[in-house]
């Protein structure tokens, strides 16, 4: 089951936080997509995920896909 996210119009750090819940929720190897219009989130959301060894697949447009590693 992959996961999306809406966290536009929420500012830091509530987007990585909303992505920090959901991401145990979804099995290993699915992800979680979040939609984030907070200029914070391009730098926040990458960091998190390195920071918690997990694989960020696309940061684009505002949108970013999550895969849960472990």
């Amino acid at each position: 089951m992959n996961v999306e996210l809406d966290c536009r119009g929420l500012l830091c750090p509530l987007p990585v936080i909303k992505l920090a819940k959901a991401l145990p929720t979804v099995a290993i190897g699915e992800t979680v997509t979040l939609l984030a219009d907070d200029p914070a989130a391009a730098v926040d959301i990458p960091a998190w995920c390195r920071m918690r060894s997990q694989d960020l697949v696309e940061a684009a447009q505002k949108r970013y896909v999550v895969r849960r590693v472990s």
